[in-house]
Parts: structure tokens; C-alpha cells; sequence
């Protein structure tokens, strides 16, 4: 967790994660950034976890249940990784909207299995890039 907080203790470096998440569907599988998709997890999780407190996470009903999910780690584990990330997919796109997000967000959000296609990687990662983003972790931090 500390490593993940240093890594994106700055808003530049905040900025370059959601514009690589949310480009994952443009980006070759072998070029996304990070790499890792735990890395992505683990900073989801903490950005949740602070969302917890000041209200981001989308309040009652919010991704504090992904959170929970995660951490009870059958739901998002059990399966296969496109399955798995699918589930991770769908619930992250059921609360979205809780975080108020623009309208354009919302679209792209609707439309996102659309959009990617079977490409789950690009698909999970651009949803957490869009739900990052609404939450303000790029203005917030960690």
C-alpha cells in the first residue's frame, strides 16, 4: 500500500494512470500500463478505502460493497479471469452512477462491454480509470 500511495503521490502521476486505464481499448494488451492488474486492484482498493471517509466511494450502496467483495476474494477469484473480471466489471458499472459522474463518463461507461468486446483487460480497465476519475482520485489522491 505505501509503494502504491509513493507511486501516485503526485496529480501528474495520478493523471497518466486514468488516461492509460481509460485508454486501455485503444492501447495493444502488451503496452498497457501498469502492467499488473493487481496493481490496479490494490490502488482501487485504496482509493475505496478513502472514500469510505470523506463520501467519494458513492455512500450507502457504493463501492464499499466491491471493496468488501475483494477483500471476501470468492467473488472476484473464483473462475476464470475473464469471468472474474466481468463480475468486477458489472458491479463497478451497477454503482457508477452514484458517483455522479458527467454525462459522457455515463455513455461511455453504458456502452463499455460494447465497446471492448470480448477484451476484458480493456474493459476492466477502463472502468476503473472511469470510476477513479469520478471518484477524484486525481485531485484527491489516495
Amino acid at each position: 500500500a505505501a509503494i502504491c500511495r509513493e507511486n501516485f503521490r503526485t496529480i501528474e502521476s495520478r493523471i497518466e494512470l486514468v488516461q492509460d486505464l481509460c485508454n486501455a481499448p485503444t492501447i495493444d494488451a502488451k503496452d498497457r500500463k501498469p502492467q499488473n492488474f493487481e496493481e490496479i486492484k490494490l490502488t482501487l482498493a485504496l482509493a475505496w478505502q478513502r472514500g469510505r471517509w470523506d463520501g467519494s466511494d458513492g455512500g450507502r450502496g457504493g463501492y464499499g460493497q466491491v471493496l468488501a467483495a475483494m477483500a471476501d476474494a470468492s467473488r472476484y477469484e473464483d473462475g476464470s479471469e475473464a469471468e472474474c473480471s466481468w463480475r468486477l466489471v458489472e458491479d463497478m458499472q451497477q454503482r457508477f452512477s452514484l458517483l455522479k459522474p458527467e454525462k459522457e463518463r455515463q455513455d461511455q461507461m453504458a456502452k463499455l462491454q460494447d465497446d471492448t468486446g470480448s477484451d476484458y483487460d480493456a474493459a476492466r480497465r477502463k472502468c476503473c480509470g472511469l470510476v477513479l476519475e469520478a471518484m477524484g482520485f486525481v485531485e484527491n489522491g489516495l
